[in-house]
């Protein structure tokens, strides 16, 4: 289990964490869940991340107009707020048991508050931080809540404003937070990959001097991976058994076996990432024979001309470099040579 702590050390930088996102995949079923946060563990995950919340606390019961959802294309066409947080919450009930799994998986585990009353029931458990969703980045009293507490945050910044992004950032810094993250995030579900925008996470962890991440809703793990280059420190997808067995998030999450490819590829690109450097690796030194070089492609005799017709740049690199070819043709040999002679300078006259 890596130190949660070791996220804020960006020097040297780290291998990005990996967060699964259990969110509403659970299908109401407790042992479903339990069931995902194997597979997360399975996957080589750092973290799970729970959603603390009641479908009363974020939405009213009513079925018409703004409390149903309209958009076109969206994932919850048709649905009103409140039969869809209904049926994405994870109980509370449940948390102890949850966290007890991810904990004896050697796993971190984390979660959204989306009240106070939600904070002060997480705060019972020990949550190495806490994370801010993107729509709950206006809201400051929650912010400033989660910050006193005096552990780390996360905030998802999906269709924040540079000055709502700083607001939130002000508010958890001004009520004790010292150890902030901020995600990168689209709000669409599923988002196109062409709406990531991932040049935003460098530019915004200079202009608020925090590590950033990334908090993907795209399908596949493509722009996760992407994600890397650019210094996202975390990066958090949502997790399914299986698509096709439904629930409210299951159409832009990813399977376990994608989850460990997601996990498996970022590590491959932050290695790749490396430092700049020219010229031959160690491990490439052996392969410099596979280089052109001039090489006599006839027997010649002592005093024959170089020309075209028997010299010729091929592979292996044991003869004189192709860019002496000008100087070479028209020059004698030296000595009796037979097809196959690197050329050499002693060789030409």
């Amino acid at each position: 289990m890596r130190n949660f702590k070791d996220i804020w050390n960006l020097s040297p930088r780290q291998v990005p964490w990996i967060v699964a996102e259990i969110s509403g995949n659970h299908n109401g079923e407790l042992e479903r869940a339990l069931e995902l946060i194997n597979a997360a563990a399975e996957s080589g995950v750092d973290a799970i991340k729970l959603q603390t919340y009641k479908a009363d606390i974020i939405t009213l019961d009513i079925a018409e107009n703004e409390f149903r959802v309209e958009r076109a294309g969206s994932a919850w066409h048709g649905r009103t707020l409140h039969s869809l947080y209904s049926e994405a919450q994870t109980p509370w009930e449940w948390h102890g048991s949850m966290i007890q799994r991810a904990k004896e998986l050697g796993i971190h585990w984390f979660s959204s508050p989306f009240d106070s009353t939600a904070v002060d029931f997480l705060e019972m458990f020990d949550p190495i931080c806490y994370k801010i969703a993107s729509p709950e980045i206006v809201d400051l009293p929650l912010i400033s809540k989660c910050a006193r507490t005096g552990r780390p945050m996360v905030i998802s910044t999906g269709m924040a404003t540079v000055a709502e992004i700083g607001e939130a950032v002000e508010a958890a810094r001004g009520n004790g937070c010292e150890a902030l993250i901020l995600l990168k995030c689209t709000t669409d579900y599923p988002a196109p990959p062409g709406s990531s925008n991932l040049k935003t996470i460098p530019h915004m962890a200079k202009l608020f001097g925090c590590p950033c991440g990334l908090s993907d809703h795209t399908l596949g793990i493509g722009v996760a991976v992407a994600a890397t280059a650019f210094g996202a420190v975390l990066i958090e997808k949502h997790l399914t058994l299986r698509r096709s067995d439904g629930g409210p998030d299951s159409a832009f999450s990813l399977e376990p076996q994608e989850f460990k490819a997601l996990v498996l590829e970022t590590r491959n690109a932050f290695e790749a990432l490396g430092h700049v450097q020219y010229g031959p690796l160690e491990t490439e030194k052996t392969s410099l024979k596979g280089r052109r070089s001039l090489y006599v492609t006839a027997d010649m005799k002592a005093g024959e001309v170089f020309t075209e017709a028997n010299v010729r740049s091929v592979r292996p690199s044991y003869g004189l470099g192709p860019k002496y070819l000008n100087i070479i043709i028209g020059r004698k040999v030296s000595q009796n040579v037979p097809a196959g002679t690197p050329i050499s300078w002693d060789l030409v006259r």
